[in-house]
């Protein structure tokens, strides 16, 4: 069993930051990669950043210079450094890691809410 346990969302006011957290835990033997997505009320599941298992990152276009992406791999976490947040930041944002040989697990969301 693999646990993910998210933290660090809430509310902020536009133009302001947000750190959120991810931990996985349980029979990991490696991280292939680590991702944060969002779904918006209304909207489909997006992905917002990745971090793949050689460091490289990856942006959605929308967050692209706002958001920085990073892991501890020591500990098997992920953090997503939101700043510059934007009332349409707005959403619930899930953990994502592809572990093993492919395994997959969803965290259970965390809701940024970004307004004034």
């Amino acid at each position: 069993q693999v646990q993910l346990v998210e933290s660090g969302g809430g509310l902020v006011q536009p133009g302001g930051s947000l750190r959120l957290s991810c931990a996985a835990s349980g029979s990991i033997a490696s991280i292939n990669a680590m991702a944060w997505y969002r779904q918006a009320p209304g909207k489909e599941r997006e992905m917002a950043a990745t971090i793949i298992n050689d460091g490289s990152t990856h942006y959605a276009d929308s967050v692209r210079g706002r958001f920085t992406i990073s892991r501890d791999s020591a500990k098997n976490t992920v953090f997503l450094q939101m700043d510059s947040l934007r009332p349409e930041d707005t959403a619930v944002y899930y953990c994502y890691v592809n572990y093993n040989k492919g395994n997959t697990k969803w965290g259970q969301g965390t809701q940024v809410t970004v307004s004034s």
